[in-house]
């Protein structure tokens, strides 16, 4: 099925309930190619030219889920939402960027999924298609967590992303299972009018991380009517605060009152904990460049 329009999609959606829409098919056709999935029916949205763009609305962007990561990577997107458009040429290579979309790699929700850390940071909003004409708004980050999940026949239409027009990063280490899989993300926006830094970490949990924490003790320090430079001593505190809260050390053994030997992170996690605090260090430090 190829609908033209989100509603046509939704009603489609709503006529075969065990299909599963497609749109770029980077994650699915993955899943269906390794025997994790057999869907009855495959709902196709890349006909749907009114989620393939971008428009203004209220200090927002409201981005098309529909939009490529090759699409999000080209310049005059770079200059709307710079995090969004690094995380989207850092997808992987040209044929995964010139197929996945935006939307995909929401619903999706891989835990290594790149523009996942920059929406949770941009406290990003969906809009929902459903049936018989309803919308709803959703935060990006309740879908994450699962806090809410979409509906039978429910398609994600839109992403909202405040307008901030401050810096913001977005930077990523890899793995060696693949040389775009993220072993940890981390996206850096500022926000001057409310004199807040946003941090988010992807890779590291099944969802993004917002070590809040550290985001309001940071923005203490940063002279926001002044040249927002920080010292190397603060970047790298900040940095070692957003990987403690991201991966902190195991809970002692044994009860409160008689604690056993305080366990210690292995390797592997040690290394994952210095990658991050390394990731938000710089990222905050070319922020506030």
């Amino acid at each position: 099925m190829l609908p033209a329009t989100l509603d046509e999609a939704v009603s489609a959606l709503s006529a075969v309930p065990a299909a599963v829409p497609v749109a770029g098919g980077t994650d699915l056709m993955a899943d269906v190619n390794s025997g994790h999935l057999r869907p009855a029916a495959l709902v196709g949205l890349g006909r749907i030219s009114e989620i393939r763009g971008w428009s203004y609305q209220d200090g927002h962007a409201v981005l098309g889920a529909g939009l490529t990561h090759a699409r999000m990577g080209r310049p005059d997107f770079a200059a709307l939402i710079p995090a969004l458009a690094a995380a989207a040429r850092a997808a992987g290579p040209p044929q995964i960027r010139n197929a996945g979309t935006l939307g995909g790699n929401i619903v999706s929700a891989s835990p290594t999924g790149d523009a996942l850390p920059v929406l949770a940071a941009l406290e990003a909003t969906l809009s929902i298609a459903g049936p018989e004409g309803a919308h709803r708004e959703l935060p990006v980050s309740h879908l994450l967590a699962g806090m809410d999940i979409l509906r039978p026949s429910e398609v994600v239409g839109y992403v909202k992303v405040p307008l901030l027009h401050a810096p913001q990063t977005f930077l990523k280490a890899t793995s060696r299972t693949g040389p775009s899989r993220a072993l940890a993300s981390v996206a850096v926006v500022l926000d001057p009018m409310r004199r807040g830094v946003r941090c988010a970490v992807g890779a590291v949990a099944p969802m993004p991380l917002r070590p809040l924490e550290a985001e309001q003790w940071i923005a203490t320090l940063i002279d926001w009517d002044g040249d927002r430079s920080l010292a190397p001593e603060a970047l790298t505190a900040f940095g070692e605060y957003v990987a403690m809260a991201c991966i902190p050390d195991p809970l002692p053994a044994g009860p409160e009152e008689n604690p056993g030997p305080a366990p210690q992170l292995p390797p592997a996690a040690l290394h994952l904990r210095r990658t991050v605090a390394t990731l938000a260090r710089r990222g905050l430090g070319r922020a506030l460049a």
